[in-house]
């Protein structure tokens, strides 16, 4: 149900509150909080997330070291679907979310599928399939190259709270497109079924700007837009002017890589 915390109140769960309630089993002397550095939504997927946590311990207790904070957190969380994969000691100026140098996203295409019903079971919430067949892949790369680099994204953001706060302004380091692999896809190469991975690279992003993002380019792989409307688009500077139809779905948006 997203990464961030959810209150009592509410009936989904944040993986924050799971990783919060594993810590408070390490017996701390003071509540716990994380603070992470991608808030990813409810349906995104996350290869590799960050956050940073303090913990104080009972007079006379040694501090964790890592090893033994990846084992104590994983054992608590065995029970969902959330793993620690390292630890590290870091300074106590550094923070999860600000001190990230760049963050790194994908999004899984499956083409080829006519109806829902042609996407493999094993592929379900883990990929988007546009239904209608075979998207034109390099008017998807050409529209990409419009995105690269430092532009006004107020067309690509998705308005909430924070909007008034934060600046559109972003830099993209990265827009690839190519070829991918699905989970036995090799089992069943005679469907004629093929993986695409969208990559986007950028020190942040505005809200659901890389699924705004996404669901462009496969508006002009479906020919519905022009790889110049993404330019167009761009210049607008108003989130309002974004086509309706083209907000890509959740399920295919994986958080790869933060990186410091």
């Amino acid at each position: 149900s997203g990464v961030m915390e959810t209150s009592n109140e509410q009936s989904v769960v944040g993986v924050q509150n799971y990783l919060e309630k594993a810590a408070q089993n390490l017996k701390p002397t003071a509540p716990i909080k994380f603070h992470i550095s991608s808030r990813t939504d409810t349906g995104v997927h996350a290869l590799c997330n960050s956050a940073h946590l303090d913990i104080q311990r009972a007079p006379g207790k040694p501090a964790f070291n890592e090893k033994q904070l990846i084992y104590g957190l994983n054992h608590h969380l065995k029970t969902e679907p959330i793993r620690i994969l390292d630890a590290y000691r870091v300074t106590s100026g550094f923070h999860a979310r600000f001190s990230a140098l760049s963050r790194t996203y994908i999004y899984r295409l499956l083409m080829g599928c006519m109806h829902y019903s042609e996407i493999p079971v094993f592929e379900k919430d883990l990929c988007w399939a546009p239904l209608g067949g075979y998207l034109n892949v390099p008017a998807m790369q050409e529209a990409a190259q419009f995105l690269m680099g430092t532009h006004d994204f107020s067309t690509f953001r998705s308005l909430n709270s924070e909007t008034p706060f934060q600046s559109p302004v972003r830099t993209i380091l990265q827009a690839d497109i190519r070829p991918s692999s699905g989970f036995l896809s090799h089992h069943y190469a005679h469907r004629g079924l093929e993986f695409w991975e969208l990559t986007f690279r950028s020190r942040s992003f505005v809200y659901r700007q890389v699924r705004r993002m996404v669901g462009a380019l496969v508006a002009v792989g479906q020919g519905k837009l022009t790889p110049r409307h993404i330019k167009e688009l761009l210049e607008i500077k108003d989130s309002r002017a974004f086509p309706p139809y083209a907000m890509a779905p959740p399920s295919g948006l994986f958080l790869k890589s933060v990186e410091y």
